[in-house]
C-alpha cells in the first residue's frame, strides 16, 4: 500500500454523534460516547473518523446550522472534551476529520442578528444575500428560486422599525441563511475558523456542500426554479458549482499545506461534492484544490454488473486522472442505509431505490435477505477498488433504515418544510444499537434515563454489537475482515484495476498481482471467474462457485487472467 499520503487509501468512519454512543443518559450521543467508542472502532480496523457537527447550533438542522464555528454545543460537551477525544484518537492510531459548514449557518449566528438589526446597505447585511423584492412594494421574492428542503429559498424579514423590509436567501431553511462569498470578510473569518481546528490538532475537515458557496451574481430566475426540491440536490445551475468556488479550496488547501510543512502531518480536506458528471467532479480534485471529493454516483447506480462497471470506470478515468484518489461512498446520514435501498429495489424488481427514497410508513419490517446480501456484496467491492472509502455508522453492522416512524417523532426540517415523509432522513439516523434486548439497547447510560432522541425499533435487538462481534458470520466481521486484508495486501490501496471477461451477471477486476474480487450481481450461483485462493466472501461460497448476490477475492497465479 502506498503510505505516501494517509489519506488516499483510507478508510474513514462517519460518526454521527447524536446518534453514536450517549454517555450522560439525556438521550442524544455526545463527545465523550465518541471517546468511549474509539477502541470498538480501533478494533473494527478503520484508519479515521468524521465528526458530524457538533458546534453551538439551535439544531434546526442538527448541527447543520452552525451558530459558532468555533465552539461545542453543551448538547455535545465542550472544548476539554473535545480535547479529550483528540488525544485519544491519535493514541489509537485515528486521525479526526470535523465536518465544516461554510455555504450556510444558523439564523442565531451572531452576524445574522447584526444583519437583521442593521439596516439595507449595511456592512452587516453584505455579509449575507440581502435584496430587496420584486413588485411595486417589494413584496415577491428577487427571484424564482426554491430551497432545497422545499418552500421559497428567499425570507423577507421585519425591519427595526416595523416595516415589511428586504429578502434573505437561503437555500436550504429560513433559519440557514446563505454567506455571501463575495464578501472578503466571508473568507477571512473561514480561514479564522480552520486554523482555530487545526491549531488543536485535527486531521482535515469534510466539507458540506463544497460546490455551493458562490450564487451567480446577478441572481436571475432559473429556469426550472424547482429543481432542488424536487431532487433534494444542488441542481440549479445559477446557484452551485459556480468557478469561483475552485479558488476557496486553493485558498483552503494552502492553508493545511502550511500545517503540514510545520510538522510533517498532512491535512486532508474531502468535499460533498455534488455534479453532473464525473469530469466534473474531478476538477474540485486538482493537485492545489481539495485532497478528496465523495463519488456518489456508486451509491446511486443501479444493482447491474454494466451500472457499476460504467461508473467505476468513469471515476477511474476522470477523478483518479487528476493525481488525486477516488473517494468511494455507498451511504451517509442523508441517505437510505443500503440493506434498505438494496432490499426495495429487489422487491420491486424496478431497478434502485432512489438515494432518498420514500416508503410506507405500515411497512415495518427490515429489509429482506436479499438486500442484506447486496449490501454485503456491495461493500466487500468498493473495500477492493482502488482508493479511499467512507463508511457510515451502522453499515458495520447491516442496520436497515427504521421506515415507520411516527409523524410525531420525525425532526428533518424536510418534515416539516414540506409535510411530506418523502426523501425524509430520519430513518437512517436512529441511535445505534450496542447491547441488550430492549431500547435504548445500551446507546444511552449516565445519571438520566431519557429515552433515545429518535425511537429504536425492537428489532434492533438482532443488531446490536455485543452480538455483531460473537457471530463471525456476522456484517461487522466482514468489515473487520477485509480491512485487516485491505491492510495486510499490497495489492489494495490505491493503484488501478484490470476488468475481466466474465459471463453475464458477473463483474469482476484484478487489483495488483493477482488480486481477484468478483461480484455475483444474479441470484443464482455461477462458476468463479478465476481459480486461486479464497481470502474472503460476502456469502457461502462452495469452492469453484460464487453465489448469487455474494462477492468474493481471491488470491490467483495470474495463469486465468
Amino acid at each position: 500500500m502506498n503510505r505516501h499520503g494517509w489519506w488516499r487509501d483510507a478508510v474513514i468512519y462517519q460518526v454521527y454523534v447524536r446518534s453514536f454512543l450517549d454517555s450522560t443518559g439525556d438521550g442524544i450521543g455526545d463527545l465523550a460516547g465518541v471517546r468511549a467508542g474509539l477502541p470498538y472502532l480501533k478494533k473494527l480496523g478503520v484508519d479515521g473518523i468524521w465528526l458530524s457537527p457538533f458546534y453551538p447550533s439551535p439544531q434546526h438542522d442538527h448541527g447543520y446550522d452552525v451558530a459558532d464555528y468555533c465552539g461545542v454545543d453543551p448538547l455535545f460537551g465542550d472544548l476539554a472534551e473535545f480535547d479529550l477525544l483528540m488525544a485519544t484518537a491519535h493514541r489509537l492510531g485515528i486521525r479526526v476529520l470535523l465536518d465544516i459548514v461554510p455555504n450556510h449557518c444558523s439564523s442565531e449566528h451572531q452576524w445574522f442578528r447584526e444583519a437583521l438589526a442593521a439596516g439595507p446597505g449595511s456592512e452587516a447585511r453584505a455579509r449575507f444575500h440581502f435584496t430587496d423584492g420584486r413588485g411595486p412594494d417589494g413584496a415577491e421574492p428577487p427571484n424564482n428560486w426554491h430551497a432545497m428542503f422545499g418552500g421559497p429559498a428567499w425570507t423577507r424579514i421585519t425591519e427595526p422599525d416595523g416595516r415589511p423590509g428586504q429578502w434573505y436567501l437561503h437555500m436550504f431553511t429560513p433559519e440557514q441563511p446563505d454567506w455571501n462569498w463575495r464578501n472578503p470578510e466571508i473568507p477571512a473569518e473561514f480561514e479564522r475558523v480552520l486554523r482555530f481546528w487545526l491549531d488543536r490538532g485535527v486531521d482535515g475537515f469534510r466539507i458540506d456542500v463544497a460546490a455551493g458557496l458562490f450564487k451567480h451574481p446577478e441572481l436571475p430566475d432559473s429556469p426550472d426554479p424547482e429543481a432542488d426540491a424536487r431532487t433534494r440536490d444542488s441542481v440549479n445551475a445559477l446557484a452551485w458549482n459556480q468557478p469561483e468556488v475552485h479558488d476557496v479550496w486553493r485558498n483552503w488547501r494552502a492553508v493545511c499545506e502550511e500545517y503540514t510543512a510545520g510538522d510533517g502531518r498532512e491535512r486532508l480536506l474531502v468535499g460533498e461534492v455534488s455534479v453532473p458528471s464525473a469530469r466534473e467532479h474531478a476538477k474540485y480534485v486538482r493537485p492545489d484544490e481539495l485532497h478528496q471529493a465523495f463519488f456518489f454516483d456508486l451509491l446511486g447506480a443501479p444493482w447491474d454488473p454494466d451500472a457499476f462497471r460504467k461508473v467505476i470506470s468513469e471515476a477511474m478515468q476522470d477523478i483518479a486522472g487528476t493525481g488525486s484518489t477516488v473517494t468511494w461512498v455507498l451511504n451517509n446520514h442523508d441517505q437510505v442505509r443500503t440493506v434498505t435501498r438494496y432490499g426495495e429495489a429487489a422487491m420491486e424488481g424496478s431497478g434502485p431505490v432512489p438515494q432518498q427514497a420514500t416508503f410506507a410508513p405500515s411497512q415495518t419490517l427490515p429489509a429482506g435477505a436479499l438486500g442484506a446480501a447486496r449490501a454485503r456484496a456491495a461493500a466487500l467491492l468498493m473495500l477492493a477498488l482502488p482508493g479511499a472509502a467512507y463508511v457510515y455508522q451502522g453499515e458495520e453492522l447491516g442496520l436497515p433504515e427504521v421506515v415507520d416512524l411516527p409523524d410525531d417523532v420525525l425532526t428533518d426540517p424536510i418534515f416539516r418544510r414540506t409535510g411530506s415523509r418523502a426523501r425524509v432522513r430520519d430513518g437512517c439516523r436512529v441511535p445505534l444499537p450496542w447491547s441488550g434486548q430492549v431500547s435504548p439497547f445500551g446507546f444511552t447510560s449516565g445519571t438520566r434515563s431519557a429515552k433515545p432522541w429518535l425511537p429504536q425499533p425492537s428489532y434492533f435487538a438482532e443488531y446490536v454489537t455485543e452480538r455483531a462481534l460473537a457471530d463471525t458470520r456476522s456484517f461487522w466481521h466482514l468489515y473487520r475482515d477485509g480491512l485487516q486484508l485491505r491492510s495486510a495486501l499490497p495489492q489494495f490501496g490505491e493503484g488501478s484495476l484490470r476488468w475481466l471477461d466474465t459471463p453475464p451477471d458477473v463483474l469482476a477486476f484484478v487489483r495488483g498481482d493477482g488480486l481477484v474480487c468478483a461480484v455475483n450481481f444474479g441470484t443464482s450461483p455461477t462458476a468463479a471467474p478465476v481459480s486461486g485462493t479464497p481470502l474472503l466472501a460476502s456469502g457461502d461460497c462452495p469452492p469453484g462457485v460464487l453465489a448469487g448476490s455474494t462477492a468474493a477475492w481471491w488470491i490467483t497465479d495470474g495463469t486465468d487472467l
